[in-house]
C-alpha cells in the first residue's frame, strides 16, 4: 500500500489563472496565497491523491514558496478545495503541461512508482529540482529495484537521486537535483533504528508496523472498505513488503560505519488498522551485546538532541501524539528478560511519512529554515 495515489487521465484545463477566475465566479471566500517576493516557484504533480493534496496544502500556506499549479490525472477542471475542502487550496486541477507554468524552480511529484519517473525526467530536462514521493528513486541499487518493483523507467537518473530522510542525509539533500522522499514505514523504522545501527548494535531486527487506511491512498479495494477496515486489524504484503529493501539499504551504511561486515536481513510486517492517519512501528532488536536503558537514553539523546522534528520520549508514544504534524516520537527500552531492545516509533503517515517531510526537504534544498511552514 502507498500514501501516493492518483487516478486516470481526463481532458486538460488551465492552471492558476483558471483557479482565480473559477474562485471569483463561484463567489467562494478563498484567500490568496501570501509568499515572500522572489520565492521559489513550485508545482505539485498528482495533487488529487492524499499525499499530493496535503503537499499542496502545506505549500499554499508556506510563506517562502509560491505554489504555481496543481495537476492531476483525474478531477481535471475542479478546484482542489472542492475535492479536499479542509485544505482550502483554491487552485484548479489541471492536466500536467510543463509549458503552461513559466519558469519553475521545484516540483513535488506525487505519482505511483513507475508513473513518476518519466515526469521526473521531463522536469529535470528543464532544470527543475524534484522531490519525488514515489519509490522510483529510493533504492540506489538498480538490481534491488528491479527485484522488488520490476523494470525501472529511467534508470539513468538513479545516480542523481538522494534519499530524502532529512535527519540522515541533510547535507546531500541541500544540493540535490532529485530527492527521493522515503516511504512512510522506512521513515518511522529507520529513525527508530539509526542510533542502534550507528553504535554497531543491530544483530537482528523484526519490525511490526501498523498504519491507518490513508496509507492505501485514494485507490479503493476491499481492504479499505469501511466494513472491512473498521473493527479489524489486517496484515498485508506478508513476507513481501516493498519497504523492506529500503529499510535494509538505509541501515547498511550505518552498520558498516560501526564496523559491521555482514548484510542485515530485516523482517518487516505491515498491518492495516482502523484509523484514518497514523503509524506506529514496533522494532524488536537482538543486539550484538547487552544494552541497558541508561545507554539507550544516551544513544538516542546524542542522535536527536538537535533535530527539530524528532522527539525522544520517556513513555511509549501513540499515533495521536503526532497527528497532523511533522514529528516522529521515539521510545526505546531494554528488555532484561530476553536481552532484546524494543524501539517504538510513531509518525503521521501522511505528514512526516510523506508530504510534510517533502516540504522539510524542499526547505533544505532552498536553504530555508528547516521548520519553515511546518510548525
Amino acid at each position: 500500500m502507498s500514501c501516493v495515489a492518483d487516478a486516470r487521465s481526463t481532458p486538460p484545463a488551465t492552471a492558476r489563472a483558471a483557479a482565480a477566475a473559477s474562485t471569483a465566479t463561484a463567489g467562494a471566500d478563498a484567500f490568496s496565497q501570501a509568499f515572500a517576493p522572489g520565492s521559489p516557484r513550485v508545482l505539485v504533480a498528482g495533487a488529487t491523491g492524499f499525499a499530493g493534496a496535503l503537499a499542496a496544502h502545506l505549500l499554499w500556506r508556506h510563506p517562502r514558496f509560491e505554489l504555481v499549479a496543481v495537476t492531476g490525472r483525474s478531477e481535471v477542471g475542479r478546484r482542489l478545495e472542492e475535492l479536499y475542502p479542509r485544505y482550502r487550496v483554491p487552485l484548479v486541477i489541471a492536466e500536467l503541461d510543463l509549458d503552461a507554468y513559466g519558469e519553475l524552480d521545484a516540483a513535488i511529484v506525487a505519482y505511483p512508482h513507475a508513473a513518476a519517473a518519466p515526469t521526473v525526467a521531463e522536469l529535470r530536462a528543464r532544470g527543475v529540482r524534484v522531490v519525488d514521493l514515489s519509490a522510483d528513486f529510493r533504492l540506489s541499487s538498480l538490481a534491488t529495484y528491479e527485484q522488488w518493483y520490476g523494470g525501472h523507467p529511467r534508470p539513468e537518473l538513479l545516480a542523481e537521486a538522494v534519499y530524502g530522510l532529512t535527519e540522515l542525509h541533510r547535507e546531500r539533500i541541500a544540493g540535490a537535483a532529485i530527492v527521493a522522499n522515503p516511504g512512510c514505514y522506512p521513515t518511522a523504522s529507520v529513525l527508530g533504528l539509526a542510533p542502534l545501527a550507528r553504535a554497531g548494535l543491530l544483530a537482528d531486527v523484526v519490525i511490526d508496523a501498523k498504519q491507518g487506511v490513508s496509507g492505501a491512498g485514494r485507490a479503493f479495494d476491499d481492504t479499505t472498505h469501511l466494513s472491512m477496515a473498521g473493527e479489524n486489524i489486517l496484515p498485508y504484503k506478508v513476507a513481501e513488503h516493498r519497504h523492506t529493501p529500503e529499510i535494509e539499504e538505509q541501515l547498511g551504511p550505518l552498520r558498516a560505519g560501526a564496523g559491521a561486515t555482514d548484510d542485515l536481513a530485516v523482517l518487516f510486517q505491515a498491518h492495516l488498522v482502523p484509523l484514518d492517519q497514523g503509524e506506529l512501528a514496533d522494532c524488536y532488536v537482538t543486539t550484538t551485546r547487552p544494552v541497558d536503558d541508561a545507554e539507550l537514553a544516551e544513544l538516542f539523546a546524542a542522535a536527536y538532541a538537535h533535530e527539530p522534528f524528532v522527539e525522544v520520549v520517556s513513555a511509549p508514544p501513540g499515533t495521536r501524539d503526532v497527528q497532523e504534524t511533522n514529528f516522529c516520537r521515539l521510545f526505546a527500552k531494554a528488555d532484561p528478560h530476553t536481552g532484546k531492545v524494543i524501539v517504538l516509533s510513531a509518525i503521521d503517515n501522511l505528514w512526516k511519512g510523506t508530504s510534510s517531510q517533502a516540504v522539510q526537504n524542499l526547505n533544505v534544498m532552498f536553504a530555508l529554515p528547516e521548520t519553515e511552514g511546518l510548525t
